[in-house]
């Protein structure tokens, strides 16, 4: 039977799966908006020092501790332990608000068995206390919604994963709500760690060492594209300042 076909009361083939650390002042507030998801999954890394792993199991029984590898494998091992057809992946610091979540509803009730294996789901990213407008940070479109069967990361990516998926996707409309860095030094801080897992990867990879010229044309060009091409000049000087960063 196809899952047009399934039951108005039958349950959502769904789970929600949230990867954690040290996420105590964020995860309630995730957990709770996903509360309408039939099952709730978090996977702690071992080495948090607070209480996420107390706080999770408030909401859920499927709470696993584990040691960290990395995010890619930690996500194959969210999708090894999840039983439904369906994944979504939020984020502790990520919120999905009522509208998303009748739209998801809507498009797994729709989707025929093998015609989708994943949704793009856009992602309005808050910083310094704004909602942004351009430069990439909206629309912010995240590969979430996976069909478990068809997907599978990269276990060699460190940063930014994107799994590869067995078949076609589609767009959702509704947004998920990032909550995403409070202040400047927060950014910087965490573009320095993504640089370092990145270059990491690249190394590891056997990815050529740049070129000296690129040391000064790949940061402008970042900029001109985040600035102009993808209008971060629509958020002001804060726009401005992280197209600069």
């Amino acid at each position: 039977m196809s899952e047009q076909a399934r039951p108005a009361d039958a349950p959502l083939a769904l789970t929600a799966a949230v990867i954690a650390r040290d996420e105590a002042a964020f995860l309630a507030g995730c957990l709770e908006s996903v509360a309408w998801v039939p099952v709730r999954l978090v996977l702690v890394d071992a080495r948090s020092r607070d209480a996420t792993a107390s706080i999770a199991a408030r909401y859920t029984p499927h709470v696993y501790q584990e040691p960290f590898r990395s995010f890619p494998q930690f996500r194959n091992r969210a999708l090894a332990l999840a039983t439904t057809r369906w994944v979504l992946f939020v984020d502790a610091d990520e919120r999905v608000p009522p509208a998303l979540a009748q739209e998801i509803r809507e498009a797994l009730e729709r989707a025929e068995p093998d015609d989708v294996a994943g949704f793009w789901i856009p992602r309005r990213n808050r910083i310094c206390g704004r909602w942004m407008r351009g430069a990439g940070w909206w629309p912010d479109y995240q590969l979430r919604l996976l069909r478990r069967d068809a997907a599978r990361f990269d276990p060699d990516g460190l940063v930014h994963e994107v799994p590869r998926l067995a078949g076609p996707t589609r767009r959702l409309r509704r947004p998920l709500l990032h909550y995403n860095y409070d202040t400047l030094a927060e950014f910087v801080a965490k573009q320095r760690r993504y640089a370092t897992l990145e270059a990491y990867a690249r190394w590891r990879q056997g990815a050529p060492a740049p070129r000296l010229r690129g040391l000064i044309g790949q940061p402008a060009r970042e900029f001109w594209r985040r600035y102009v091409t993808l209008g971060g000049h629509r958020d002001g000087a804060l726009g401005l300042l992280l197209a600069a960063y």
